[in-house]
């Protein structure tokens, strides 16, 4: 039974295609070309109808006719991609000529592939395949990134909620059992111990609040204004304050480099606070003490340069490109606090103020992080 249980699972999942096409004799033809190799065929007469069945059934490939009495092919596909359940199904136009110009439109409505008639089992074969590999490759990728994000979750949250939770409350009951013999040093250490972890826990939480209300602000095309009573802000001043506090936090001010001009930029205080706060936290969070974090900022070819640069457990080129909410490398091999929100945010509200940022890393090496801002009156 369990033998007989586990074939069936594994067994792989036959794939649907539904044939769009006016001609009963050409959607027979391809109906019996696809079952001979094993796909489960659907066809419909119109477009119409096709797209009630591509609805109702959500097939893994369409194959659609361009010219069709009614809806042709191009409404029928506009009509699909407009739709959220089959907006990402993969669409193949049938055509009787090669007119560029019908090439150009169907891709501009996102068509995946063209197949002319008249067309031999063998290309029509080549064409699905090459369709139906395509997605499973994108669905494998999508897996892997959820199954990743997944165990971030899985591993982070738990961790970043619990730990400064607990600390808060058992040190709390403590102090409150014992308070009258626990000696004044140790009742400032205890009181130091729960500022630290509400902060933690405070921090954690104005990230989540953050990144929901940018990634808001994304999906809607928006970005952040700067007010007219906004004043430029004294980039000196503020960043050495910023980066002066991450290394006392993390007691290691001796391994702080400065190296500030006198320059203002023209943002939100509070938005450059937060860029700079989590890009300066990260290098001092990955790497260890005695390495170097140097911090620059100053005026070049017109524009603000801010760079952080750390010499610390670096990432490697395919990591760099799958920086993204949630997402921690090699969290269970490495402690690490945070929820994998801080360079993610940092980009993002770089990115919504009209500046550019650019990530250079290397495994073992460090990590560079360079932004880039308009100033005022360039």
């Amino acid at each position: 039974m369990g033998a007989a249980t586990k074939a069936t699972s594994t067994q792989k999942k036959k794939r649907k295609v539904l044939v769009i096409d006016d001609s009963a004799e050409l959607r027979m033809i391809i109906h019996e070309t696809l079952s001979l190799f094993g796909v489960e065929a659907m066809s419909a007469e119109d477009g119409a109808s096709g797209i009630q069945m591509t609805r109702a059934e959500v097939p893994d490939l369409v194959i659609c006719d361009v010219n069709m009495p009614g809806l042709d092919g191009y409404g029928t596909l506009k009509a699909m991609r407009e739709h959220e359940a089959t907006a990402t199904i993969p669409f193949v136009f049938l055509s009787g000529t090669v007119d560029r110009i019908a090439v150009r439109k169907g891709m501009e409505l996102g068509a995946d592939d063209y197949l002319t008639k008249p067309f031999t089992p063998k290309e029509l074969m080549a064409a699905v395949n090459a369709r139906l590999e395509k997605q499973d490759e994108i669905q494998r990728i999508s897996n892997r990134k959820l199954d990743e994000l997944r165990g971030n979750l899985t591993l982070a949250l738990p961790h970043e909620l619990r730990t400064p939770l607990n600390g808060i409350m058992g040190l709390a009951h403590l102090m409150m059992e014992d308070y009258r013999e626990m000696p004044q040093e140790e009742v400032l250490e205890s009181a130091r111990f729960i500022h630290e972890s509400a902060l933690r826990l405070h921090r954690l939480i104005e990230n989540f609040l953050v990144y929901s209300q940018i990634e808001l602000m994304s999906q809607e095309s928006m970005t952040l204004a700067v007010a007219a009573d906004v004043k430029p802000v004294a980039v000196q001043e503020l960043l050495t304050e910023l980066c002066r506090a991450a290394a006392a936090k993390h007691r290691r001010e001796g391994d702080l480099s400065l190296v500030m001009e006198d320059a203002c930029l023209l943002v939100p205080a509070e938005n450059l606070t937060k860029i700079v706060e989590e890009l300066v936290d990260n290098a001092f969070k990955f790497s260890t003490p005695g390495q170097k974090v140097s911090v620059t900022a100053g005026p070049v070819s017109g524009q603000l340069q801010l760079m952080i640069a750390d010499h610390g457990r670096g990432m490697r080129a395919d990591q760099v490109t799958r920086i993204g909410p949630h997402i921690q490398f090699d969290r269970p091999t490495y402690e690490q606090q945070g929820a994998g929100l801080g360079l993610f945010i940092a980009k993002r509200i770089t990115e919504l103020l009209g500046g550019r940022i650019q990530i250079e890393s290397k495994a073992d090496v460090g990590t560079t992080v360079t932004i880039t801002f308009p100033m005022p009156g360039i």
